[in-house]
């Protein structure tokens, strides 16, 4: 908070100082000059005024796109086992206490997911809307979650699997969660 203080005292400083001099005359004579005008620089910004968007999404957006659906359809298909789930979900193995528990409810072996949009927030993030499934029956429509790339794998991610866990009505926490 000092630091605040002692910066916003020196940027006031440096505006008024050349006002102050003007106003100090040292021959006493209130000469018909006037005071200098304060100059404002401009300092090179570090982020743009508007993001581009490669700023908002990866270089490559289809491929990403793709690869989302893809690994989003794989880690919700009942057909793929606990360790391939593992390898498309953030923090895969840290998270599989939690991805017992949601694959061994009966309605969460059962259920299936397809993405029907991605809206990337970042390189690196994205918001995924999808239908989740329940033995072919929409059970889910437009749910939102989210997919992260880690490690060079586009993944959903940890608090989509968390949101769903809760959902499931369990009522106990999961550690992990």
């Amino acid at each position: 908070m000092a630091a605040r203080g002692t910066a916003f005292a020196a940027a006031l400083l440096l505006l008024l100082a050349p006002a102050l001099a003007a106003c100090s005359d040292d021959e006493g004579g209130g000469g018909n000059e006037s005071p200098p005008t304060p100059t404002v620089e401009q300092t090179e910004r570090t982020e743009p005024a508007e993001q581009s968007p490669a700023a908002t999404a990866p270089a490559d957006v289809g491929a990403a796109e793709t690869e989302i659906k893809q690994n989003w359809q794989k880690f919700f298909d009942p057909a793929t086992s606990m360790e391939d789930k593992q390898t498309v979900l953030e923090n895969g193995d840290r998270m599989a206490p939690v991805l017992q528990a949601f694959s061994g409810d009966e309605r969460g072996g059962q259920v299936q997911a397809k993405v029907s949009k991605v809206d990337f927030t970042s390189p690196t993030e994205a918001n995924v809307t999808y239908d989740l499934t329940l033995k072919g029956a929409t059970a889910l429509p437009d749910a939102s979650g989210t997919a992260v790339e880690q490690d060079g794998t586009w993944k959903v991610s940890a608090k989509t699997l968390c949101a769903l866990v809760q959902l499931s009505g369990n009522g106990s926490p999961i550690p992990g969660c």
